[in-house]
């Protein structure tokens, strides 16, 4: 993400700064466009609304700015349909004191009840189920009392929350019952190996009674919301390893052991925006290594990287064309002519060095990004950066390719 780079030339650099700096283009647009074509691809979906922060700019004593993107995923196939929205929030250091008696507005806390309240678009848009899934940072009892209608919550508990029967959240799963058993793949993570989990499922209803210390601040909300506890254990760990442990709190009915496989499969898709996170910044874009002047257009770099991100995320999870999606999922129908010329000149004569993909899916696309990254279709899969150096060789074709006739 370096302006210079993708201007190509002295007059390329100066065009997109001048794009950049324009007051008509804004962060909203690129924002509402993004989430216009992603609401396009839900219909008769269950969707799965990701959210999630993560800093993108970092300064001395807490300051800096961080990003509250929200992703749409297929609940069922895991098919990343595209980005909803996104939150930028300029911190200046901590406000700890007196935050019980700030209202909600006024907190930064604000942006997971925003980003649940903008995942009802898509049951506008027609998707058959939508949940929002947060980790334990969105456990707030806002997040719950305030969902909009026709959209469920699920969230990694973070507090031992106090119950409308006096009892606490922690001490109900303790008590509850073995209903079941499942298998989860749990990614290598620091200090922690890959390795498949065996988890002991339990699961019960609660009601999770209003926050007592907060009254001034929650007053208005309902006493209590009714929602469903699942708990997932690991069961023999290897020796040393801690447990994978997970409470889950959900709007969603819970009645049996399947239903809370289910719940776990979803929260366990949220690693999608995890991955999103990485190729924005380490292993793709390197958003935090952007340096610009005082009031430089820093959020609508940070925006366009999000959306480009998203793109080669879209195309590292269908490079195997699994779910079959079409290529205007990430890219207009304009490119697809360039694509296929493209990849006639890429491939060899064997099968191995042969696109297996259907053109016009994204995962044709996805072969020729790959290939034009360095892939050479015998070793491994390709990973973003491989996607990413060769999307970014791909505008350069087709710069040339729309000067074909000129």
């Amino acid at each position: 993400m370096r302006v210079r780079r993708l201007g190509r030339t002295r007059a390329g650099e100066v065009r997109l700064s001048r794009f950049l700096h324009n007051d008509a283009v804004t962060v909203a647009e690129m924002l509402a466009t993004a989430a216009a074509r992603t609401s396009g691809r839900v219909a008769g979906r269950h969707v799965l609304a990701i959210q999630d922060t993560t800093m993108v700019r970092s300064g001395a004593g807490g300051d800096g700015v961080a990003l509250h993107p929200v992703i749409a995923v297929d609940a069922i196939e895991g098919t990343l349909f595209g980005l909803l929205d996104a939150q930028f929030l300029v911190r200046t250091g901590g406000r700890r004191e007196g935050r019980h008696a700030r209202p909600l507005a006024a907190k930064e806390s604000r942006r997971w009840v925003a980003g649940t309240a903008c995942a009802a678009s898509l049951s506008r848009a027609g998707a058959g189920c939508v949940t929002v899934v947060a980790d334990a940072e969105g456990d707030l009892y806002e997040h719950f009392a305030c969902r909009p209608a026709g959209v469920e919550v699920l969230v990694r508990a973070g507090q031992d929350r106090r119950l409308a029967d006096g009892t606490l959240l922690f001490a109900r799963s303790a008590t509850l019952p073995e209903a079941g058993r499942m298998t989860a793949e749990l990614a290598a993570a620091p200090g922690r190996a890959a390795r498949t989990a065996e988890l002991a499922l339990r699961f019960c209803g609660i009601e999770m009674a209003r926050p007592v210390s907060r009254k001034a601040s929650v007053a208005d909300l309902p006493p209590q919301v009714a929602l469903t506890l699942v708990e997932a254990r690991e069961v023999d760990p290897p020796e040393g390893a801690a447990p994978a442990h997970w409470r889950l709190v959900t709007s969603h009915a819970v009645h049996d052991a399947a239903d809370a496989r289910r719940v776990v499969g979803f929260y366990r898709q949220r690693w999608t925006i995890e991955q999103l996170f990485r190729t924005l910044k380490t292993q793709g874009f390197d958003v935090e290594g952007l340096r610009q002047a005082e009031n430089g257009p820093f959020e609508k770099l940070v925006t366009a990287s999000l959306i480009a991100a998203v793109t080669v995320l879209q195309l590292v999870r269908e490079r195997d064309g699994t779910a079959g999606r079409p290529l205007d999922d990430a890219f207009d129908p304009d490119d697809r002519p360039a694509l296929e010329a493209v990849s006639a000149s890429l491939e060899g004569k064997t099968e191995r060095q042969k696109n297996p993909h259907p053109k016009g899916s994204l995962a044709f696309a996805s072969w020729v990004f790959a290939r034009l990254g360095g892939w050479t279709g015998y070793y491994g899969k390709p990973g973003p950066i491989v996607i990413l150096n060769g999307l970014l060789r791909f505008q350069a074709i087709k710069h040339g390719w729309n000067l074909r006739d000129v």
